[in-house]
């Protein structure tokens, strides 16, 4: 390509990498800010939230029906699922296994529940100047709360989306 060829690239790759890096920076609505749809008739509904937490970690694990992946855990972020009723065990990928990281929930049609997953950052720990520089590794655990504690929070969380499970996360 010559050189007046490569200067009619610059003004819109320019524009293309303002926009792009533009678009990073924007934060998402509050979930208060949609419109969610009632639970679909013969259905249940499992709310997904994390805090924001200055201190906490920043890492995004996976979060599993029945060892099933339904979505990411983002640090500020909530999202739901609506499933078949059905027993569900929910978790999150952690580093190292805890025996009080899950939770079992049994669900009835139009029942809601809301699964908050809190961060241990430091569960795992070590390195340091001498062994080439310090190191944690991320543990995850996911703890039900009642409707009047969850619904404040998860109302000021970004809404990272909503879906239906009907095969990806049978009940038990």
């Amino acid at each position: 390509m010559t050189a007046h060829a490569w200067r009619g690239w610059r003004v819109p790759a320019g524009s293309l990498a303002l926009m792009l890096a533009l678009a990073g920076c924007t934060k998402l609505p509050p979930t208060a800010a949609y419109a969610i749809p009632p639970i679909p008739a013969q259905e249940a509904r499992i709310w997904f939230y994390r805090d924001l937490d200055p201190h906490g970690s920043l890492a995004t694990p996976r979060l599993r029906l029945n060892d099933a992946v339904v979505g990411v855990s983002q640090p500020g972020g909530a999202f739901y699922r609506d499933v078949p009723p059905g027993h569900y065990r929910i978790s999150a990928d952690s580093y190292l296994p805890d025996l009080i990281q899950t939770r079992d929930v049994g669900l009835a049609p139009g029942q809601e529940v809301y699964a908050k997953v809190l961060s241990l950052d430091n569960w795992i720990q070590g390195g340091g100047q001498d062994a080439g520089g310090e190191y944690h590794r991320d543990t995850f655990y996911v703890w039900l709360y009642p409707p009047e504690a969850a619904r404040p929070q998860i109302a000021q969380s970004f809404f990272y989306g909503e879906g239906t499970l009907t095969a990806a996360a049978p009940p038990r």
